[in-house]
C-alpha cells in the first residue's frame, strides 16, 4: 500500500522501487504503471519539501544553453555585446548587466532566477 513519503529511508525505498519499475518497462494503465505514477508524484512532493536544489551558476547555465543550441562564443555577441565582452562574461571577469540578462532570457530562454542568482556566491576573477 502506498503512503506519503516522510523520511529519507522511505524516499530511498521509493526511488529504488521506481528504478525497478523502470527496468521492467511497465505499461501505462497497468497496476505497476499506476504504482509508478503515484510513486513519482510522492517522490516529487518529498523532494520539493525536503531537498533544496540551488539554481545553477548563471555562467554555467549560459554555457550549457550554448552547447545545447550548438552556439559558439561569437553567437552571443548579439546578446552581450562585443566578442571581448562575451569572453569576459564567460570567464567571469565581467558581471551580467540587466540588458544582457533580459536578452539571454528572451532569446535563449534561460530562466531569470538563474541569471540573477546572488552574485556573492559566484567567484568572479
Amino acid at each position: 500500500m502506498l503512503k506519503p513519503i516522510k523520511t529519507k529511508k522511505q524516499y530511498e525505498s521509493a526511488m529504488q522501487r521506481i528504478y525497478d519499475l523502470m527496468q521492467k518497462g511497465v505499461k501505462n494503465g497497468s497496476d505497476e504503471g499506476d504504482e509508478f505514477e503515484v510513486l513519482s508524484i510522492l517522490v516529487e512532493k518529498y523532494e520539493e519539501e525536503n531537498i533544496k536544489i540551488d539554481p545553477p551558476d548563471p555562467i554555467e547555465a549560459i554555457k550549457f544553453r550554448m552547447e545545447s543550441l550548438g552556439l559558439v562564443q561569437n553567437d552571443l555577441s548579439e546578446y552581450l555585446g562585443y566578442s571581448s565582452r562575451v569572453s569576459e562574461v564567460l570567464n567571469k571577469k565581467r558581471k551580467l548587466t540587466l540588458p544582457m540578462i533580459r536578452a539571454l532570457n528572451e532569446k535563449l530562454g534561460i530562466p531569470l532566477e538563474t541569471l540573477v542568482r546572488d552574485y556573492k556566491t559566484i567567484n568572479y576573477k
